[in-house]
């Protein structure tokens, strides 16, 4: 029986096979500028290569989250100063209001810019963000308050829900967002309510109720203290955010520069080994071609 190759020929093919897979990939790397596109190109690597990706995607996502809450704190905490601003001026009308000088009608004019200053603020608990209320706590869909002047309680309850919801900071630690319009309007405590402050004064100028008056001026000091700490947890938000929006985009090219380090092709190198591999497939053809040759013939005579 006739071997149908001999070992000699095997080699050949098989030496052949190698080179036309190093000219594949060398054409593959060039073609995607990959030099990993499959596990049996760097198998050592792999393991490296996936974990960069899958730290690179939460990496990414991460970053995302935080500018979506940036756009959120940033108006929060730009509406919180034009709350500092209209409390100041509410402080300001009541304080010409209590003096001993001022007519009934001065003060029921007094009163009603007071009205105006309690339904702008309703007005900045009800403030939206890309359709979401941001001091509605988790009820964001819904408006923190509604206001009608002619109540006993102008502003009435809270119509929201505790805010509870947390971003993730790149370096894994987890802070809030964000406070309801309960906690910085409509505190418990007298001595922080703005609503209740604002409307006491309102009332007792409009009644020229002197004894009102003089009893709901202190707490527009204390309340006006009290929203300026509002105000700076939102500013200490900012900072936080931001913070995160930088940390995140350097651990992004960090995490971009190892993937590349670690998948990119080297054209140069690629272009080198294609050319090369082309070299010894044509070496090793020609080579083969002038080896003798020999039939059936040769070996039945």
């Amino acid at each position: 029986m006739i071997s149908r190759l001999d070992s000699s020929s095997e080699q050949f093919l098989s030496a052949l096979n190698g080179t036309q897979r190093r000219l594949d990939r060398a054409q593959l790397e060039l073609t995607s500028r990959k030099r990993v596109n499959t596990i049996s190109d760097d198998p050592d690597q792999i393991s490296s290569l996936l974990q960069a990706r899958a730290d690179l995607g939460n990496t990414v996502q991460t970053k995302t989250d935080l500018g979506r809450v940036k756009t959120e704190v940033d108006t929060a905490e730009s509406v919180m100063a034009t709350a500092v601003n209209l409390v100041e001026h509410a402080r300001v009308l009541a304080a010409q209001g209590a003096t001993g000088t001022a007519s009934p009608a001065t003060r029921k004019n007094l009163a009603d810019q007071l009205g105006d200053v309690l339904k702008q603020l309703v007005s900045i608990s009800n403030t939206t963000v890309e359709g979401r209320s941001i001091f509605s706590g988790d009820s964001d869909q819904s408006a923190a308050y509604d206001i009608d002047l002619t109540q006993p309680v102008p502003t009435g309850t809270y119509l929201g829900t505790p805010a509870t919801r947390e971003v993730r900071h790149p370096n894994g630690t987890q802070f809030a967002v964000s406070k309801t319009a309960q906690e910085i309007f409509d505190s418990p405590n007298p001595g922080e309510n703005i609503f209740t402050s604002i409307d006491a004064i309102r009332v007792a100028l409009q009644s020229n109720d002197q004894a009102g008056i003089d009893a709901a001026l202190p707490n527009l000091d204390t309340t006006g203290i009290f929203l300026n700490q509002q105000h700076a947890f939102y500013g200490s938000v900012q900072n936080q955010v931001n913070d995160g929006i930088t940390y995140a985009g350097k651990d992004q090219t960090r995490l971009e520069a190892k993937i590349s380090s670690i998948e990119d092709a080297d054209p140069t190198a690629a272009i080198l080994e294609l050319n090369q591999a082309i070299l010894d497939q044509n070496a090793a053809l020609q080579s083969r071609g002038r080896l003798p040759r020999t039939s059936l013939f040769d070996y039945l005579g």
